[in-house]
């Protein structure tokens, strides 16, 4: 490839590296990285989607990785403001095979690339993603960095930059990503106090169809939830290591069986944990819009949206019920609780983006205030069980 400074039309040469040392080389998109040492590195994984990569670009659960696209093709459609998920992105840069030289859509109001150079986030394209693919499923998700690479020095940088990347294991990506204070959402009968772990636009879209939402600081304590009144309580998706979101679990110790919770992703892993449950780290995780999961009651099969590299030791968690299980490698997907008002899933039943099939999960936790509280969204204020 040839530099760009030889060339001032030629694109930036680039390079990935992953902490094994495999490199793969593109040139650079989105923000720059500056001209000499400027060098992104993260947790890297790949996502299935072959739509919606902007919603994929803004979940805050991509805090602390780099996500390789495996659909060759990306930014065809442009971008829009309605589309996003979050605030702004979290992820620590995008990896692509082909960049859309022009993006074609009614909605669109920029093109991703410069989406990602008003944010802030970095990419790599022209990446061999296909190769990249293959590699961190056959060796598992590993650290990675990528840069400008015009020379076999900047190459040595970036290399050990992968090196002494941490990964996402045992570090606090939690409080990089939650909301600073409380805000509302939705206008629904109940009223539900939703813990941001990493809160999904969508989620609080869905949960504003059957209650009035306040979304708080994933630090929140127990007695600031109950003093709120809530008919129910949700936890949120959100990025990282389940272990590290040590004050949402303590809380949850306080809140079991004094209201109605559900979990997704991440929620489904701290309540888990705090029902005396084993977390585990998948070894290239579920990022992608079709994954099969089979609830266990039925035998239905829905096609899902999942994203997420740690999950629940299946067999772990006294007192539940596993409902759901992942076809793909049978691990657990979802849970209810036999004696409390509490049930999760590992999966992502908003979609955003992906498919609707799990999306009466919303209203299953209305049913299930609604059995706790006696029917009606009134009486929360005892924080005990009607009547």
């Amino acid at each position: 490839m040839t530099p760009a400074a030889d060339n001032p039309a030629a694109p930036t040469a680039g390079a990935l590296v992953l902490a094994d040392g495999t490199t793969f080389e593109g040139e650079m998109i989105g923000a720059p990285l500056g001209p000499s040492g400027g060098i992104a590195s993260g947790e890297v994984v790949f996502n299935t989607v072959m739509t919606g990569y902007q919603e994929v670009i803004t979940d805050p659960s991509y805090a602390g990785q780099i996500i390789a696209f495996t659909y060759p093709h990306i930014g065809n459609y442009g971008t829009t403001g309605v589309d996003a998920e979050s605030r702004r992105p979290f992820c620590r840069g995008v990896v692509i095979r082909d960049l859309a030289r022009r993006r074609s859509n009614w909605r669109s109001d920029s093109d991703l690339d410069a989406y990602l150079t008003r944010h802030g986030i970095a990419g790599i394209a022209g990446v061999d993603t296909r190769r990249l693919t293959r590699h961190v499923r056959d060796h598992g998700a590993m650290p990675g960095a990528f840069g400008p690479a015009p020379d076999d020095e900047a190459l040595q940088h970036i290399a050990a930059a992968a090196s002494a990347e941490p990964g996402t294991a045992g570090v606090d990506l939690v409080g990089e990503v939650t909301t600073a204070e409380p805000y509302s959402a939705g206008d629904g009968p109940w009223r539900v106090v939703a813990y941001d772990l990493g809160i999904k636009r969508a989620i609080a879209v869905n949960l504003g169809r059957i209650a009035t939402v306040e979304v708080v600081p994933a630090h929140t304590t127990a007695d600031e939830v109950l003093a709120r009144e809530p008919h129910g309580v949700f936890l949120s998706n959100g990025p990282g290591d389940p272990e590290m979101a040590g004050s949402v679990i303590g809380a949850l110790g306080d809140l079991l069986d004094r209201v109605p919770i559900f979990g997704i992703c991440l929620g489904q892993q701290v309540l888990g944990l705090a029902l005396g449950g084993r977390s585990y780290k998948l070894p290239f995780g579920h990022h992608g819009g079709n994954v099969p999961v089979r609830d266990e009651s039925t035998g239905r099969v829905e096609i899902t949206s999942q994203n997420h590299n740690f999950a629940i030791e299946s067999g772990s968690v006294p007192g539940v019920d596993e409902t759901h299980v992942c076809l793909n490698d049978g691990s657990l997907e979802g849970f209810a609780c036999r004696d409390l008002p509490a049930f999760a899933v590992q999966y992502h039943p908003e979609a955003s983006p992906g498919p609707h099939d799990s999306r009466y999960l919303f209203d299953r936790f209305a049913g299930l205030m609604s059995s706790f509280w006696g029917g009606t969204p009134n009486g929360a204020g005892s924080h005990g069980k009607a009547g």
